[in-house]
């Protein structure tokens, strides 16, 4: 069955232009010129991931990645014509899986969309065969059910903060480098430039501290990430 994705944008160009990739490459692609149609379409038929302009009419892409992460782990990729540390941080703290700045290449896009679903696919399938639960410090992780608990409390992570926190407590024996985490998490190969990590890594670091979490995620300077405990 082909991938639905929905695409808001407001820019009948770009909108255009996206939508012709995407069927190009097999997709089943739906636009919308504002984010509110997309989120009406998504509560009556969940697609399989998201492409979200930051500013359009009506409510921001903003708002509708928060709202959309209330009710769903649907991978979200945000674009914006802003190429600031502030809009970036923003995407990524709400929930987004990904950022793109315009102008950007439809090829590299592309690409990662195809990366972002083969790495749902493969979480799919690792889940069906992952029974038991990974114990670190105060955090236990359940990844057959997709839950994550410090203390008894479930933390609320997207799917691509639950799959970066169980890489590491999986390899916690070691330092794990961002191209490591880029391909195993995103699936993205070695030539893809995104701050993706580094956002999602400072996301979940809060996540941990906001509930008290003894678990810390550790920079290894010149080497990438290791999970640690303060116990």
């Amino acid at each position: 069955m082909k991938k639905l994705i929905y695409i808001a944008e407001d820019e009948k160009n770009i909108r255009h232009l996206i939508h012709s990739f995407l069927e190009k490459e097999g997709y089943t692609a739906k636009t919308f010129v504002n984010g509110d149609l997309l989120y009406e379409a998504f509560q009556q038929k969940p697609c399989d991931l998201v492409i979200l302009d930051i500013m359009m009419p009506g409510s921001s892409g903003l708002i509708i990645c928060t709202k959309l992460r209330a009710i769903s782990k649907v991978p979200i990729i945000m674009l914006t014509a802003r190429d600031t540390d502030e809009d970036y941080i923003s995407g990524i703290s709400l929930g987004s899986d990904d950022y793109f700045t315009k102008p950007f290449s439809p090829v590299k896009l592309i690409m990662r969309v195809k990366a972002m679903l083969r790495r749902v696919e493969m979480d799919t399938e690792t889940v069906t065969k992952a029974n038991e639960a990974i114990n670190f410090a105060d955090i236990t992780v359940y990844p057959s059910k997709l839950t994550a608990y410090c203390g008894g409390k479930e933390l609320m992570l997207t799917s691509t903060e639950f799959n970066l926190l169980t890489y590491l407590l999986e390899n916690q024996d070691k330092a794990v480098s961002r191209d490591e985490l880029l391909n195993k998490i995103w699936g993205y190969d070695n030539a893809v430039e995104t701050r993706a990590t580094d956002a999602t890594v400072k996301r979940l670091r809060k996540k941990l501290a906001e509930i008290n979490s003894a678990v810390s995620i550790d920079t290894i300077w010149g080497h990438g990430f290791r999970i640690g405990s303060t116990d």
